[in-house]
């Protein structure tokens, strides 16, 4: 999926999720090894799409890959056009029950706090320190995106970049006991692996925050902070207490990169339309239809997730249960057949998942 964003100003489709997902949100667990351990646990094999069956959709990405850097084909494309940019949430890694981004708001709860005590008494911040699921699952999209703006704002950079990489190397995934980084697709791993390897380069282009994935998208995807687009506010330079430059994230969007944000920021950040481009929900449609209007062969592609036995199953597309987490809805599924999207079924053209399976 796109994640839809959560940080000032919500998307309202989508937060409306939040409240039906937040009972299967679990505490966060202690696990010895740091994100960074996990960098791209890949399984060397002389296919570079190991991890793909057989079939259309893998044969599209290798076909494709083969017009792009064949200088004889009609197709080619310049190295310096080589542009493909990623969604991230429900497309590289997992986003349900809860995009990750809005696990760590919540679990920042406590510590902010602590911080401004008085906060203990006021809404909704008391509801969640009660620990009442039932009352938790009851919040509405203000009191989540009041949470949020707490839990991404009024700090340094440096302070936010190290509230987040302690999270992430403590934190672990409500149903699989794993860090949040060990969860990337290991097919996803692959595809931008084989387009860097062939001359690409490669984004991510999310609704979260851009600050929070900058953290891990080089260790997990061997994507540089400089290539991470995403939802971001606005930033104040000022001085600490010793005199030492600062700057302090402030509650006051500058980026919103999701839905119509995502070509717009594309063109603001990198000045290049992609060649290749890839999602997973409505959040991500227009990033994938500007990528297929440009010239010559272009790639888009459209996570499907319909595994419930391997990770989860939800759409509503194709008769799929409904989701306002990473929502597919028929109509964006029709567009995509029509448009010439590749659609990836999560079930039937992966042959694995994740890289500790």
């Amino acid at each position: 999926m796109t994640s839809q964003r959560f940080t000032r100003p919500i998307s309202r489709r989508s937060v409306l999720a939040l409240a039906s997902a937040l009972l299967a949100v679990g505490a966060a667990a202690i696990t010895d090894l740091p994100f960074a351990r996990l960098a791209r646990a890949q399984t060397v094999t002389a296919d570079p799409l190991g991890s793909w069956n057989d079939g259309p959709v893998k044969q599209a990405i290798v076909d494709f890959v083969r017009a792009a850097t064949d200088p004889a084909n009609r197709n080619f494309v310049g190295p310096e056009d080589r542009i493909a940019t990623f969604d991230l949430d429900g497309t590289l890694w997992v986003s349900h029950p809860m995009y990750t981004q809005v696990v760590y708001a919540f679990d920042r709860v406590p510590a902010i706090v602590k911080a401004k005590p008085e906060l203990a008494k006021v809404e909704p911040f008391k509801t969640v320190l009660s620990g009442d699921q039932a009352a938790i699952a009851k919040l509405s999209a203000k009191d989540v995106e009041a949470i949020v703006t707490a839990a991404f704002s009024g700090m340094s950079v440096e302070a936010f970049r190290a509230e987040t990489i302690k999270w992430l190397e403590t934190a672990r995934h409500p149903r699989w006991k794993q860090p949040y980084t060990a969860l990337a697709y290991q097919p996803m791993q692959e595809v931008i692996n084989f387009l860097r390897a062939n001359g690409f380069r490669t984004y991510i282009v999310t609704g979260s925050i851009q600050d929070f994935v900058r953290v891990f998208a080089e260790h997990v995807y061997g994507i540089p902070p400089e290539q991470v687009i995403g939802s971001a506010d606005t930033l104040k330079f000022g001085y600490d207490a010793d005199g030492k430059p600062l700057l302090t994230i402030e509650p006051k969007v500058l980026l919103d990169d999701d839905f119509a944000g995502k070509p717009d920021d594309i063109h603001l950040i990198i000045g290049r339309r992609p060649f290749a481009a890839f999602g997973n929900s409505t959040g991500d449609r227009q990033m994938l239809e500007y990528t297929k209007a440009g010239r010559g062969l272009r790639l888009a592609m459209i996570v499907l997730h319909d595994d419930a036995n391997r990770e989860y199953a939800y759409g509503p597309a194709e008769g799929l249960p409904d989701t306002r987490v990473g929502y597919f809805p028929q109509e964006l599924y029709d567009e995509a057949k029509k448009q010439g999207w590749v659609v990836i079924s999560m079930k039937n053209d992966w042959k694995r998942i994740f890289a500790f399976e």
